[in-house]
């Protein structure tokens, strides 16, 4: 409710905010409160009901709003949720707009609208059926000749995947659409490939898709059950608007967690891989800033700016599915242009994790590192921006380089950062 008002407070009277959320029971509380806060600030609240996040941001500049939020943890499990901004263009708040919202939680505005001065709310119904349309008009592919299972994860993909797929021809099998409030990311979607796995080769498919709780990510699984991910999906993609000259600047933007395999695979293409932080905030700024148009992680979270403002599992499915059905691969056979080398990512739960860069005798171990692989591996050691936690991935020749690596670098984090292993 603070939240609402808050965001409600700063904005010009009579404006709109739209709300949309993911499947979570918790979304009508959050929902209805913050609706409250915005209407007792004056502002309009357009209810979207469930819906996935990109299309939420779709949706705030083509009602007109003001702003918009988006009631998710995404692919978080089901007891966590949150509440994420948007900018009048569908874009997140940049962070200037987003501490001004924060300052202004603390510190309420003396007085408060009164009387005919409140804002009202109201349900906007058409709002699945409006993106639906839409993503068929940008995405137009001829899906007739492919039999494809689509795990819903239980989320807000349930309500648009499907009728899309169906309606563009897709040979359809649905999993995990059902969300009773509670099931949500709960042993499927995006996370956990496993049903997905078994659905598609049980059934003879030629692939699958999973999709995360809020719809900003995607994976796949070929008909061999094998996994497809975010750096693979963006390879294909990424040479699909190159072929159609589409690709600005020659130019894909990721993360430095993304495969050493995928940046290989754009330079033997021609196509320029530019790095930036782990985080989509971090793609698309980067993006933003080098009029670039497509940039994505390993996750599955991929933003297409030709398409959306934001990440789009099913956009960027649609679109993978498109270039399949132009070139005639099976997705494997696509998929192969990015060859992984082994990678391994560890977790070092510290409480002291802001101390990562004094710590001398981790950055020993990644030198050693770099002294015997050189171009042929890659280690990355971060704090996590969301947990107390020192991340370390290691890229190596073998999987067994990767393991004894992992297990010194990691190692040399816990003795000098680690908090106290229980026993």
């Amino acid at each position: 409710m603070s939240i609402g008002r808050a965001l409600g407070s700063g904005l010009p009277a009579g404006s709109a905010v739209a709300i949309g959320r993911d499947t979570r029971r918790s979304g009508h509380m959050l929902e209805a409160a913050l609706a409250a806060g915005l209407t007792s600030a004056g502002a309009d609240v357009l209810l979207l009901g469930v819906l996935p996040t990109p299309a939420i941001a779709e949706a705030v500049p083509r009602l007109g709003a003001a702003a918009g939020a988006v009631i998710s943890a995404s692919h978080n499990p089901f007891p966590d949720n949150g509440i994420k901004l948007i900018g009048p263009d569908g874009f997140k708040l940049l962070d200037e707009a987003e501490a001004r919202v924060e300052a202004a939680i603390h510190t309420p505005p003396d007085g408060r609208p009164e009387g005919g001065a409140l804002g009202v709310a109201h349900a906007v119904d058409d709002a699945v059926e409006a993106y639906v349309t839409s993503m068929i008009e940008r995405h137009a592919p001829d899906l007739s000749g492919l039999s494809i299972v689509a795990d819903c994860a239980n989320g807000a993909t349930a309500v648009t995947a499907p009728e899309v797929l169906r309606r563009l021809g897709a040979r359809l099998t649905v999993i995990h659409a059902e969300p009773d409030g509670v099931n949500i990311n709960a042993d499927c979607g995006s996370t956990h490939l496993g049903s997905l796995q078994r659905a598609v080769t049980e059934g003879g498919h030629d692939l699958g898709l999973a999709f995360d709780g809020d719809g900003d990510r995607v994976l796949a699984v070929d008909r061999a059950g094998a996994v497809v991910d975010g750096d693979q999906i963006l390879a294909i993609l990424a040479l699909g608007l190159r072929r159609h000259g589409h690709l600005a600047g020659d130019a894909v933007v990721t993360t430095t967690m993304t495969n050493l395999g995928f940046r290989r695979a754009m330079q033997s293409n021609g196509i320029e891989v530019r790095w930036t932080d782990v985080g989509d905030r971090y793609v698309l700024e980067e993006m933003r800033s080098g009029g670039y148009v497509l940039g994505g992680e390993q996750s599955g979270h991929l933003i297409n700016l030709r398409s959306g403002p934001t990440g789009d599992g099913l956009g960027a499915a649609l679109m993978l599915l498109g270039a399949l059905v132009e070139t005639g691969e099976d997705l494997s056979v696509a998929a192969a242009v990015v060859q992984r080398l082994p990678q391994k990512l560890v977790g070092v739960r510290s409480s002291r994790k802001s101390e990562l860069a004094d710590a001398d005798e981790v950055w020993e171990e990644v030198r050693a590192f770099e002294t015997e692989f050189g171009d042929d591996g890659r280690v990355v050691v971060r704090a996590s921006g969301t947990e107390p936690l020192i991340r370390v991935m290691v890229e190596a020749p073998t999987t067994e380089d990767c393991d004894r690596w992992c297990e010194r670098i990691a190692g040399a984090a816990q003795r000098r950062l680690g908090d106290p292993v229980s026993t």
